[in-house]
């Protein structure tokens, strides 16, 4: 009994924690990286329509890719890996790739 408990709590609190995960990338993608990412990006569920950087509705990048592009910036997007956390950025790497699909 205490392992189906257990096993039903665990399979609970997986969608619950990628929720808040979603919710706090879209905080970051919105209001706290600055520049705000959606100041150059065009992203449906933020409500941006930003033009200097790719669509993400249209680009749908993966993960990994945002992970980096965040991190080591790409082109002419500044790297964050300075003034964001890893939590911040992983959120918001999940936020995007995530929001971009839907």
């Amino acid at each position: 009994m205490i392992f189906t408990l257990a096993a039903c709590a665990s399979l609970l609190s997986g969608p619950i924690l990628a929720d808040e995960l979603f919710d706090e990338g879209k905080k970051v993608f919105q209001q706290v990286a600055q520049p705000s990412c959606s100041i150059c990006h065009t992203l449906n569920d933020a409500g941006s329509s930003g033009e200097i950087g790719p669509k993400l509705d249209d680009l749908k990048p993966t993960l990994e890719q945002i992970l980096n592009a965040v991190s080591g910036g790409v082109g002419i997007m500044p790297a964050f890996e300075d003034s964001l956390s890893a939590e911040q950025i992983k959120a918001v790497a999940h936020y995007v790739s995530t929001a971009s699909r839907q």
